[in-house]
């Protein structure tokens, strides 16, 4: 938990220094810090939008508790029954050996795409209900990530408190130094540098290894190639939109494709050595033996 910590501490210096930091006494401020809900896995809450929950009176209604008890519910379910009964045949270190046939690899690789989000969002479902019960409205972290059409969407409604931290402390202001150097580089460079960047530090704050090092940099890339893509395409796609079932179709296409995508990307993140996951990558093309 304490990279969360680090995460609100850089925040509120960072706040501090620019002038947008709210007045809090030191209570609370260390509540903020040590909110126990969020403390371990998030959400990453904002300074002046908790400060708002703590400071108001809490007298919750019937309703309340039951939106809170539903929320803590799902999450209970979602994290200690969904996905603790894929672990059973999600991709993980033991498992990636005795994998012999591309099926099995495929349901594997599935399995663990979303055994990691029922994990996570039903971690996040429990603080957020636990953090209604005492008056704190935590935000949300995920908004349906799989069923979106395209890479940066699927970062925006993917563990969303730490794609907006790094948006806020990172990304924008990395990129705004590049483009008001005094030789500005060119566009496209500016998005991959920032892009790659950044997500090879997410990666690094998953852990320091070779193999989040490759799952930051398919991340980076990937949304770097769509990006350029989307650019390339707009035209074409402005043509699509007018034309409601080809748009449709096209919109299924591209979240499926975005959703394989991602879900090969787990590969480098469930496994701890290049060799291991590039033995499962030949497996899902039916290769080895």
């Amino acid at each position: 938990g304490f990279s969360y910590i680090a995460f609100r501490l850089i925040h509120t210096l960072r706040d501090r220094q620019t002038g947008r930091l709210p007045v809090m006494a030191l209570d609370e401020y260390f509540i903020y810090m040590l909110f126990f809900p969020a403390i371990s896995a998030g959400p990453i809450d904002r300074s002046e939008r908790f400060l708002r929950d703590l400071r108001s009176e809490v007298i919750p209604s019937a309703e309340d508790l039951g939106i809170a008890s539903k929320r803590l519910v799902v999450g209970l379910f979602k994290k200690f029954v969904l996905a603790d009964l894929l672990a059973l045949i999600a991709l993980n270190e033991v498992n990636a050996l005795q994998i012999t046939s591309a099926g099995w690899a495929w349901i594997s690789v599935y399995a663990f795409t979303f055994q990691i989000y029922f994990d996570f969002c039903g971690y996040t479902d429990i603080a957020i209900g636990v953090g209604l019960l005492m008056g704190v409205k935590l935000p949300d972290n995920f908004n349906q990530p799989y069923l979106k059409p395209n890479l940066t969407q699927f970062w925006n409604n993917w563990h969303m408190t730490l794609t907006q931290w790094f948006r806020a402390y990172f990304f924008n202001p990395f990129t705004r130094a590049l483009r008001s150097a005094k030789k500005p580089l060119p566009a496209w460079l500016v998005i991959l540098i920032t892009q790659v960047s950044t997500m090879l530090l997410i990666a690094l704050w998953h852990g320091m290894t070779v193999n989040f090092i490759l799952w930051g940099l398919w991340h980076g890339l990937g949304m770097f190639i769509q990006n350029r893509w989307s650019d390339w395409t707009r035209p074409l796609s402005v043509r699509i939109q007018q034309r409601p079932g080809l748009n449709r179709l096209v919109t299924g296409f591209t979240t499926l494709l975005t959703f394989h995508f991602v879900a090969l990307g787990w590969v480098w993140f469930a496994l701890p050595s290049v060799n291991t996951s590039a033995g499962i990558f030949a497996r899902l093309l039916g290769l080895g033996g």
